[in-house]
């Protein structure tokens, strides 16, 4: 069988296009994927509420040894579905950056044979442009002559379509591309958070089976056990509370003075602010020892020099928040702020603490920037619903505070707080 120039190229053509077909079809096999992940997800969420609502059940029932054992158990269940959900949520994640990689790479291979073809094409358009119609007509059959002729002009049409189409596509995936650092972004938070979480779920495991060595599973061994962990007003007071970045160790009573005197100024209750303070310095196995030319981010970088030589500190040896596996470290002192939030409220912790510049590793300058930005972010409402909230936009930001993903955060702060709401009702006698 013989084939005519152009009907060689019209073959290698539609070749290319099947390029694009296979991506189409990639992209459908994709989305079934991430369909079925889906509904994995909505599986784990309604379980998930399922569980909270026996959570509030079991907490609203007079305190027992089987009813501790048993909100123990729902709070063990709650951080496993939590875990669960996080790994779906990454792995829905994953396949979307994957995805758009392939698409991205299919049109590019595309785009390139495409744009080969057609130079050939044009080329040989020309050629024919500029030749007579007795020249080549002499240089072969008059059938092969109209057939190149035909073939030419079918495939400039369809080039012309495929090239529109194949924008169309381009621009669509160049969008998607150039939100694949914030879905990445996004990953490395929820790996960070699925780290921390696991640590909370072994701590909650461990006073699972501590209560049970204690008690051996008698009443009466649970009540002596509450007895003893009630505090006299002096212990508490010299209970010490430890803060992260920092090599003091400041009393209880000294870092409730400081959440008191922050409180006042910003309407935000001092037991949140204690339990937010609390939960950031048990954030990462490495808080504390990075060094800001390897665990912070670049972008980062010149704020904390500018920082630390604002405040006659040397940057080289002062400790950050070390930079883990899964995204930048960078973060400064109790608050465990990165410098470009610590910048933006440089003014504002200044002028409400006194301090020109403000040290984020000083604990009282830390309390009043927590208590600052927790109040920006609603916690001065006071409510429990709205102190969570504002716990959750402490962590992952307003965009993200509603992510089932950072649910975890919010429930350990609010339980922090209760036990130190605990404590300041004992201090003051109420």
């Amino acid at each position: 069988m013989r084939h005519t120039r152009a009907g060689i190229y019209l073959i290698f053509f539609l070749c290319t296009l099947s390029l694009f077909v296979f991506h189409n079809a990639y992209a459908d096999v994709t989305a079934d994927q991430r369909a079925a992940l889906q509904a994995q997800l909505a599986q784990v969420q309604a379980q998930i509420t399922q569980n909270q609502a026996k959570l509030a059940d079991e907490q609203s029932q007079e305190a027992s040894l089987q009813t501790t054992l048993s909100v123990l158990d729902s709070q063990i269940t709650e951080a496993q579905l939590e875990i669960k959900q996080r790994n779906l949520t990454i792995q829905e994640l994953k396949d979307g950056v994957s995805q758009d990689n392939l698409g991205i790479t299919a049109l590019d291979s595309n785009v390139a044979a495409s744009q080969a073809s057609l130079a050939q094409i044009m080329r040989d358009t020309q050629h024919m442009d500029d030749t007579s119609f007795v020249e080549l007509a002499l240089g072969g059959s008059l059938t092969d002559l109209f057939q190149d002729a035909d073939d030419f002009a079918a495939i400039k049409k369809a080039m012309a379509s495929s090239f529109t189409q194949i924008a169309a596509q381009r621009s669509d995936l160049s969008t998607h591309e150039s939100a694949l650092q914030d879905q990445q972004q996004e990953q490395s938070d929820l790996l960070q958070l699925q780290v921390v979480q696991q640590k909370s779920l072994q701590s909650i495991e461990q006073q699972k089976q501590s209560l049970l060595a204690q008690t051996k599973g008698q009443e009466s061994a649970y009540k002596q056990v509450i007895s003893d962990q009630q505090k006299s007003v002096a212990q508490i007071e010299a209970t010490l509370f430890s803060l992260a970045d920092t090599n003091k160790s400041v009393s209880f009573g000294d870092i409730y003075s400081y959440a008191k005197e922050a409180g006042a100024a910003t309407n935000v209750r001092p037991a949140l602010i204690l339990g937010i303070l609390s939960e950031e310095s048990g954030l990462g196995q490495n808080v504390g020892t990075g060094n800001w030319m390897t665990d912070m981010s670049p972008a980062n970088q010149p704020l904390f020099q500018a920082i630390c030589q604002g405040l006659g500190l040397d940057p080289n040896t002062q400790k950050v928040s070390a930079r883990p596996w899964y995204g930048w470290g960078g973060a400064m002192g109790p608050a465990q702020f990165i410098p470009s939030t610590w910048d933006q409220y440089a003014d504002r912790i200044s002028n409400i603490t006194g301090q020109t510049p403000p040290n984020p590793w000083d604990p009282r300058t830390a309390t009043f920037a927590t208590a600052l930005l927790m109040m920006d972010n609603g916690a001065d409402a006071q409510t429990p619903a709205a102190e969570r909230l504002a716990a959750l936009r402490y962590l992952a930001g307003w965009a993200h505070a509603n992510n089932p993903s950072y649910a975890f955060y919010g429930n350990d702060v609010m339980a922090l707080a209760a036990k130190y709401q605990a404590q300041i009702d004992e201090v003051n006698g109420s």
